[in-house]
């Protein structure tokens, strides 16, 4: 891609100035839209299990929803699932997330000026809201590349490739983004966690290009980051 948008890891995060998109497709950044899609009003993020689970406990009508390695753990309300997110009464609701990629990419971007969580439902609406910030192209975190392994973070390159190319004004190709995110190892990986930890339409919701209207922009206070939908 003839851009000069950069694509760093996690742990390359400390370099960033300026505005970072951090992508996570498989699925935190998928079920947090369909979570505000559902109606829920923020969606505060934590880096800890004990931590998400402390953090509900001191907003009133939070649910806890995210995944440790994938599973739903103990004492969460819902699972880190588009689908099973998709079909609960969010209303007005809080929630706390947390996730093994997405949310502790954007807790360890904190020092960023500007930072957008994003996934391929909400693509072309998070490319307009960082070209309404500025001409220049963002930094984008593959929150799936946190290890070296063969093809960790594809799905979320891909997805970031795709947000550039919505930024720029290019065609999207969205069709064969979503066909090749679908067949990512990580698409597999997701499938295989099973019921109820996964749901079997996840990833159809997942590849779902620009599903949403809105970015996923975060903000700060008290110590604390959330997701707000900005349109």
């Amino acid at each position: 891609m003839a851009s000069a948008a950069r694509f760093l890891a996690p742990w390359e995060i400390d370099s960033i100035a300026g505005i970072a998109v951090v992508v996570d497709v498989l699925r935190a950044f998928t079920t947090a839209a369909y979570a505000f899609a559902a109606g829920a009003e923020r969606i505060y993020l934590a880096a800890g299990v004990t931590e998400a689970l402390d953090l509900a406990r001191h907003i009133p009508g939070a649910l806890v929803m995210g995944e440790d390695r994938g599973r739903r753990p103990a004492g969460f309300d819902l699972p880190n699932s588009p689908v099973l997110v998709s079909q609960a009464d969010l209303s007005g609701r809080s929630l706390v997330q947390r996730t093994s990629a997405g949310t502790r990419g954007v807790i360890a971007a904190a020092h960023v000026p500007a930072v957008f969580a994003a996934s391929l439902v909400c693509a072309t609406a998070t490319a307009n809201a960082v070209a309404a910030l500025t001409d220049e192209p963002p930094i984008y975190v593959l929150s799936g590349r946190f290890s070296d392994a063969e093809g960790a973070g594809a799905d979320d390159l891909l997805t970031a490739e795709l947000i550039e190319r919505a930024r720029s004004g290019w065609p999207l190709g969205a069709a064969n983004t979503a066909r090749a995110v679908a067949n990512s190892a990580e698409a597999r990986r997701t499938l295989a966690l099973g019921s109820p930890h996964a749901h079997p339409d996840d990833v159809v919701l997942a590849t779902a290009v620009d599903a949403f209207d809105f970015a996923m922009r975060v903000e700060r206070g008290d110590d604390r980051q959330w997701l707000t939908a900005v349109r």
